[in-house]
């Protein structure tokens, strides 16, 4: 490998470790490649799609004149693991906050939990969480919600292609997901919730596959640091 071979574009295979943000990810490869190949101060490098820090798996790292495909990467279908928690709701869908409401959970079966994941395959409208990024009057939705302010969201289209579940030791429910740009599994995870007659929230989410990008391929920032010294 050579600085030109960054800068003409390389696509790099990430496996986020959990607590880190996505930014910070990116952040540790961009240091470790303008050291390694004293790189210009303008280096281009960027991900493509967000990975909650509480969610692990890939993110797509593009460098150079591939940042230009970033685009392009973001509206690959996307292939999620992970575990749903019912009998409980957070105000965020998953850990980041704090449980607000419990739930009776005793009359969910095995069979009720197959029979409701066919409510939701095909295109369906979505509400994003209120603890996301998306912007609204020019603040992101997280910003008001951290500051106690309600705000109308509108439903947005997404199509979800597999919705497959894995494990039930209730009350966690393992799953997969391959869904369509712009899902949310933390709303996902409450919906469902809801449609078990329940709530529900995320506790564990993995992403495994971009596209034909797969997370069996990436390696972690660290491991990618360790790959540039050998």
């Amino acid at each position: 490998m050579s600085a030109e071979d960054f800068l003409n574009g390389k696509v790099l295979l990430i496996d986020k470790p959990l607590t880190w943000s996505s930014f910070q990810a990116v952040n540790k490869l961009k240091f470790v490649l303008k050291r390694k190949y004293n790189l210009p101060k303008k280096f281009k490098i960027g991900h493509a799609g967000t990975l909650d820090p509480l969610a692990t798996g890939l993110l797509i790292v593009c460098t150079g004149k591939f940042t230009k495909r970033i685009p392009e990467l973001m509206g690959m279908v996307k292939e999620y693991t992970g575990t749903i928690t019912v009998g409980a709701t957070t105000p965020s869908y998953d850990l980041e906050t704090e449980i607000n409401a419990t739930f009776p959970t005793s009359h969910i079966t095995d069979t009720l939990i197959q029979e409701t994941t066919q409510q939701f395959l095909g295109e369906i409208e979505q509400f994003p969480p209120v603890f996301s990024a998306i912007k609204k009057d020019g603040k992101r939705l997280y910003e008001h919600a951290r500051a106690g302010e309600d705000v109308e969201i509108s439903a947005r289209k997404i199509a979800i292609h597999e919705f497959e579940i894995t494990r039930i030791e209730l009350p966690e429910i393992d799953f997969r997901v391959v869904c369509s740009k712009g899902t949310y599994i933390r709303s996902l995870a409450f919906d469902f919730g809801k449609a078990l007659q329940s709530g529900g929230h995320l506790t564990a989410l993995r992403r495994t596959k971009i596209g034909t990008y797969d997370v069996a391929n990436g390696v972690t920032p660290e491991a990618f640091e360790k790959q540039l010294q050998d």
